[in-house]
C-alpha cells in the first residue's frame, strides 16, 4: 500500500515571529523635544509665523486639567504611536497594491483595504489626542520613520508570506507600546489617552488575529503539500482516470 508522505514546512513563519517578538526593546522617544537640527523638517528658511516647537507642551492647560509634564510625556507617547501607525499605513500600502496569488488576490487584498482604512482612522484619532494635551505630533514623513518603534519592510516585491508576516510583527509591536501607555495613563491618571488608546488597541489585536490566521500551518494551497513526495505528484502526472483515488 503506498503511503502518503508529508514534506516538512518550507516556512516557519510564526516561531521566526516569536523569535523577533523577544528581540524587541521598544521604547519611546521622551527625550526627543523641540527643534533637533538633526531631524527632517526641524530647520529651514521659511517666512512662517513660529508659534510653538515640535513635540513640546504648551504652558496652559489647553482644555485637559493635567499639568504640563503629564501633557507632555503622554503626548510624546503617542506622537511615536502615530508615527508606528503611519509605518505600518505605508506597509500595508504596499502589499495591497502587491497582492497576487490563488488565495491572495481578492481575500487578502479585501483585508489588507480594511487594515489601510481602519490605520487611517487610528491615525486621526491618536493624532488628535497629541494636539488636545497641547503637543504638537510629528508630521515630517522621514522623522517620522526616524521616531517610530517599527520600521518599515526594505523595498522590492517578496513573498505573500513575507508580507504578512513582517505585518504581523509590526502589529503585536504597536501591541505591546500600546499597552505600555495605557498602564502608564492609568498610574497618572489620563483616563482620556487610555481609552483612546484602549480603542484603538482593541482593533490592533483584531488585525493581528486576522494575519496570524494566515499564517497558520493549513491552507488550500500549502494543504497540496500533503499530496506530494519528495519526487512528484504521487499520481505521477498520468491521466485521470476512475481508479486514481486522488481525484
Amino acid at each position: 500500500m503506498e503511503t502518503i508522505q508529508v514534506l516538512p514546512s518550507t516556512y516557519n513563519d510564526i516561531s521566526e515571529v516569536k523569535t523577533n517578538m523577544n528581540n524587541f526593546n521598544g521604547t519611546f522617544n521622551l527625550n526627543k523635544s523641540g527643534f533637533d537640527p538633526n531631524m527632517p523638517g526641524h530647520s529651514s528658511e521659511h517666512n512662517m509665523v513660529f508659534r510653538q516647537e515640535p513635540r513640546t507642551a504648551k504652558m496652559e492647560l489647553a482644555g485637559i486639567g493635567l499639568p504640563q509634564n503629564i501633557r507632555l510625556e503622554m503626548g510624546q507617547m503617542l506622537d511615536d504611536h502615530q508615527c508606528a501607525l503611519t509605518i505600518a499605513l505605508h506597509q500595508y500600502n504596499k502589499h495591497h497594491w502587491l497582492t497576487e496569488g490563488a488565495e491572495s488576490f481578492f481575500s487578502i487584498h479585501h483585508m489588507l483595504e480594511e487594515h489601510i482604512q481602519e490605520t487611517q482612522k487610528h491615525i486621526d484619532m491618536v493624532g488628535e489626542r497629541v494636539a488636545r494635551l497641547g503637543v504638537v505630533p510629528t508630521a515630517h514623513p522621514v522623522t517620522q520613520h526616524q521616531l517610530s518603534y517599527i520600521k518599515h519592510e526594505v523595498e522590492g516585491r517578496y513573498t505573500m508570506r513575507d508580507f504578512l508576516r513582517n505585518d504581523l510583527e509590526n502589529e503585536l509591536k504597536m501591541q505591546e507600546m500600546m499597552r505600555k501607555t495605557i498602564t502608564r495613563a492609568h498610574e497618572i491618571h489620563d483616563y482620556g489617552t487610555a481609552e483612546v488608546l484602549q480603542e484603538v488597541l482593541l482593533k490592533r489585536e483584531d488585525f493581528g488575529y486576522h494575519i496570524y490566521s494566515l499564517l497558520e500551518d493549513d491552507t488550500l494551497v500549502r494543504g497540496m503539500n500533503h499530496l506530494l513526495d519528495q519526487q512528484d505528484d504521487i499520481i505521477q502526472r498520468n491521466s485521470i482516470n476512475s481508479q486514481n483515488r486522488f481525484q
